[in-house]
């Protein structure tokens, strides 16, 4: 253990106190506890948007052995309320790294928590389900009581609209790498980085949108498809997003959405959206495809999930629907298809930087949608 380390405590809404070593900035942080299983691909995690106010505990026992460098954030900055890990590297090793992870945290003032048994913690919040918690440092470390009751005064994420938080304020482009095939309209409800380089590389320009875009504003693009990215929140507080996605459908324009987008297709469609109990995060999830039975091992960051059963046909305002993946360990929704209009989505992250790869060719599927090949 590390003895010069200040003090921390991370303590959750049930009262349970977890102790262990500073990590990061001093002070003191609040959000939704969750745990992500991924070996790697730290980076990637803390600056995905779609973990914008949680607390993130990573299963992987050791953190920080490749440091921080300057290609691998997913936004312009760390999304993540707090972070905590059981054993922070000593020391960074990589040919790419330009900097300790604990010194990039304190530079963008993220509080975490280090030495702690985040073995207990994860078994915890597994039985317990996802809960507010919060991260306690240096001046801000108090008793057990008082921290518990800062805890309570943070928001739940059921009913939390997030996406103005972390989507882009102004339209912008991304170019296409090379001779531009398509125009893609994404709606930025979190975006990440690497989506927009796998679009690029697949010679599409795409058109960076706001949360609260119009239908209107969209078309103004002159777009061949149109993209609903991941993001953090609860789906059923983003009635804009939606009712862009119907009016979308209803001009039957190609539509692919990822993660939160297959929470907003799902709305759309008509289906119900629930809270699960600690969600799917990691990079290790398997996912069974309907239509041959073929699995796909997959990166995934969702704590909520679209109500439907494993194959399922259903009716929709715009034509017949399905279910068309799930997840075998829960039964959870993986992703719809949409039969009679040009619309899929599947839950889990395509563009998975940090692997793994399985589901990148859905792009390429988004491609041959926007060709009119179906």
């Amino acid at each position: 253990m590390n003895t010069s380390a200040t003090r921390a405590a991370l303590v959750l809404e049930n009262g349970k106190v977890f102790w262990g070593r500073e990590f990061g900035a001093l002070g003191s942080s609040l959000g939704e506890v969750v745990f992500q299983t991924g070996m790697t691909g730290y980076q990637e995690t803390l600056t995905d948007p779609s973990y914008h106010g949680q607390i993130v505990v990573q299963t992987s026992p050791q953190i920080g052995n490749t440091g921080w460098n300057d290609d691998d954030d997913e936004s312009a900055r760390i999304q993540v309320a707090g972070y905590a890990v059981r054993d922070p590297s000593r020391a960074a090793s990589n040919w790419r790294s330009r900097g300790e992870l604990a010194d990039e945290l304190v530079r963008q003032g993220i509080v975490g928590i280090s030495e702690i048994d985040t073995r207990s913690l994860t078994r915890h919040i597994r039985e317990a389900g996802v809960m507010r918690a919060g991260v306690f440092s240096g001046d801000a470390l108090a008793g057990p009581d008082t921290m518990t009751e800062q805890v309570l005064t943070a928001p739940l994420m059921a009913g939390a609209d997030l996406a103005a938080r972390v989507g882009t304020a102004r339209p912008y482009v991304r170019a296409a790498a090379g001779t531009r095939r398509f125009r893609v309209a994404a709606l930025d409800l979190g975006v990440k980085t690497s989506t927009l380089r796998m679009f690029a590389d697949r010679g599409i320009e795409t058109h960076v949108l706001p949360p609260a875009t119009t239908l209107d504003q969209l078309l103004e693009t002159e777009p061949d498809g149109v993209f609903l990215s991941n993001g953090p929140g609860d789906p059923a507080a983003m009635t804009q997003a939606v009712a862009l996605t119907r009016e979308v459908l209803e001009r039957r324009i190609p539509l692919f959405g990822i993660c939160f987008g297959n929470q907003i297709l799902g709305r759309a469609l008509g289906r119900a959206t629930y809270k699960m109990r600690y969600g799917h995060r990691g990079i290790n999830i398997p996912v069974i495809h309907a239509g041959d039975g073929r699995v796909s091992i997959t990166s995934q960051n969702h704590g909520f999930a679209v109500e439907g059963e494993a194959g399922e046909r259903f009716d929709t305002p715009y034509g017949r629907a399905m279910v068309s993946h799930h997840c075998p360990n829960d039964g959870a929704v993986e992703g719809l298809r949409c039969l009679d209009v040009p619309a899929f989505s599947v839950q889990y992250h395509p563009e998975a930087a940090a692997g793994p790869h399985d589901a990148a060719a859905l792009f390429d599927e988004f491609t041959t949608l926007m060709s009119g090949d179906r």
